[in-house]
């Protein structure tokens, strides 16, 4: 028997062209079932989710290929929109049918037969739409603002804060009596001190820089919005934030901006639950203007919050006064901060917000500034996500230009730990094939974040210091062995990450080896002074490979001579390529590159 599959998505011998379609782009099928199957006719059978429509086409014998007949047909997707699921029904005359689909862990490529087929997923997206194509190209580097850098000294505001007087204590993360984690200890990191470290960021490679929530709040993470038109005073004010848009511009780099638009704080202008604001919230009074922004089930005190958290009240964001407050006019929220410098806005929690928001809110963001990219929070393949029982329409060519690649997350450190190189192949040829281009090579890629542990504390850890309390693991530091081991892993990781399609994300501090479990103790302040150097270096000199290399930054992938330990891959653009190879067995790490 020929060593061939019998259908193989990604593979252009059947399946043309790759992936995801414009809409109206026909798909072509070959399908080369064994001829011992005896199949006297092949259907290609498609259902069109949006619309619930079931198709069948039949197929048409074209040759033989010694032990096998081969079929070829074509799905045209004019008038699609969204998600298409396809399998292939063998029909043998009096024998009962045969049913090819996708294996059962439905990550696409190579089939097989089963009584209830799992369908093939085949994204068809609005290809005249405008997305832009800047973001993925460089480095982002992701800055929690209270943690980074302190500049000018800035009012603390009218909220009960604390300010540690150590830029190097540990975040507090103990509960109060009542067991609720206030998150008011702060830092002082704030814009003018990012501004002071523009040549050191700068150095990195950085062309994006993404600033966690920067508006007034009562918490240091400030997911609590109090009020989305002004700038944290702690952090400094609209002229600070102007100043460093327009010097990062200069520099090459853009600032995109943490959009919290499903929930906002207790203690907000618009909710106003301690009255620390003049104007009357919606905990105060039914009267209230902003009463209809939130969904309470016995006013006051029952309320809907996102997941439970009763500081953070769930915004209706179908209200139109609320609507109109964020996304419509000049003077709304996320036309506002882009006029004022902003190139972009990361969505928090894009899931529990609706569709038509989403579509809504970019349609604002590109009237104000037309190549600014709307990115959102979405933890799993953002092309089939299913949010409250409605399939999301994320990349249908309307919502967003990219997403949080977490995927590429848990698939890179499952092969750096360990795992097998096909199996990381495998996930990142998935989202590949179901994500159209400008998706994919709009992704935010990042290995740490404000909500994973620090990555070198992931790579060298003992596991089971994990089910120490938070207090335990508040002060654990790696031993030099661990430490040693994390930063070989650590290599081979980012020098993946740098060399994929996206914009490799950098967690501030994860370049100068900050070490933490999970919140808040992977944002502590960045290590000035105590810096890993040698890690500063490697990190600057894969920005500058990304830099210097067109290939990475917007060119194609192969694959090739993968083993189990073994990842080889190659990003190639016209004669320019880059060919990475690394092995999570012994640690070794290749690139080369054509010189420029």
């Amino acid at each position: 028997m020929l060593d061939l599959p019998i259908f193989h998505s990604r593979d252009a011998g059947y399946r043309r062209p790759f992936g995801a379609l414009p809409r109206g782009t026909a798909m072509d099928i070959t399908f080369m079932p064994p001829r011992i199957w005896g199949a006297l006719r092949v259907m290609l059978v498609a259902e069109i989710e949006e619309s619930g429509e079931v198709f069948e086409i039949q197929l048409e014998w074209q040759e033989h290929k010694r032990d096998r007949d081969v079929y070829v047909g074509s799905l045209s997707t004019n008038g699609i929109l969204g998600l298409v699921w396809y399998h292939f029904r063998i029909e043998r005359g009096i024998n009962p049918p045969l049913f090819y689909g996708q294996q059962a862990h439905c990550k696409g490529g190579e089939g097989c037969l089963s009584d209830l087929p799992v369908g093939y997923q085949l994204t068809v997206y609005d290809g005249k739409a405008y997305m832009p194509d800047w973001y993925g190209k460089g480095l982002t580097y992701h800055i929690f603002a209270d943690r980074f850098a302190q500049g000018n000294v800035a009012p603390a505001g009218d909220f009960p804060r604390t300010l540690h007087t150590n830029w190097n204590a540990t975040p507090t993360f103990a509960p109060t009596e009542e067991g609720i984690v206030l998150n008011n200890d702060f830092f002082g990191g704030n814009l003018a001190g990012i501004l002071e470290k523009l040549d050191y960021i700068e150095s990195l490679g950085v062309k994006t820089i993404f600033l966690s929530p920067i508006f007034e709040a009562a918490s240091n993470h400030r997911y609590d919005t109090g009020d989305y038109l002004k700038i944290d005073p702690l952090l400094g004010d609209e002229d600070d934030f102007q100043e460093l848009c327009k010097v990062c511009e200069t520099r090459g780099i853009r600032v995109m901006l943490d959009g919290v638009f499903n929930h906002a704080g207790y203690d907000s202008r618009y909710f106003n639950g301690y009255s620390n604001y003049d104007e009357v919230g919606a905990y105060q009074s039914k009267d209230s203007r902003y009463f209809d922004w939130f969904h309470f089930d016995n006013w006051p005190d029952e309320y809907a919050s996102w997941w439970g958290i009763l500081i953070l009240p769930k915004l209706n964001v179908n209200n139109p006064d609320l609507r109109k407050f964020l996304l419509d006019g000049k003077d709304s929220v996320v036309r506002k901060w882009l006029n004022l410098g902003a190139s972009g806005w990361r969505l928090d929690v894009v899931d529990e917000v609706p569709d038509d928001f989403v579509a809504q809110l970019r349609r604002s963001a590109q009237t104000e500034k037309k190549d600014a990219v709307v990115i959102g929070e979405v933890w799993e393949d953002a092309s089939n996500k299913i949010a409250y029982s409605v399939r999301r329409r994320y990349f249908w060519g309307d919502e967003l230009d990219g997403v949080m690649n977490y995927p590429l997350r848990n698939a890179l450190l499952a092969y750096v730990l360990g795992g097998s190189a096909h199996d990381f192949v495998a996930d990142m040829e998935c989202l590949r094939e179901n994500y159209p281009r400008f998706a994919y090579y709009n992704l935010m890629n990042a290995l740490g974040t404000h909500d994973t542990p620090r990555i070198l504390t992931v790579l060298g850890s003992d596991p089971t210091a994990y089910h120490a309390t938070k207090a335990e693991r508040a002060d654990v530091k790696l031993s030099p062995q661990q430490r040693e081991l994390a930063i070989k892993r650590l290599k081979i990781a980012t020098l993946i990450l740098y060399c994929f399609p996206g914009s490799p994300c950098l967690y501030y501090g994860d370049e100068a080896g900050s070490e933490g479990y999970e919140d808040p103790l992977n944002r502590r302040t960045y290590p000035w002074g105590r810096e890993d150097n040698e890690l500063i270096a490697w990190h600057r000199e894969l920005g500058e490979l990304r830099n210097k290399n067109a290939a990475l930054q917007e060119g194609g992938i192969e694959y090739h001579d993968c083993t189990d330990n073994v990842l080889c891959f190659t990003r190639m653009l016209g004669s320019k390529h880059v060919t990475v190879r690394v092995d999570n067995r012994t640690y070794e790490y290749s690139y080369e590159h054509t010189r420029l």
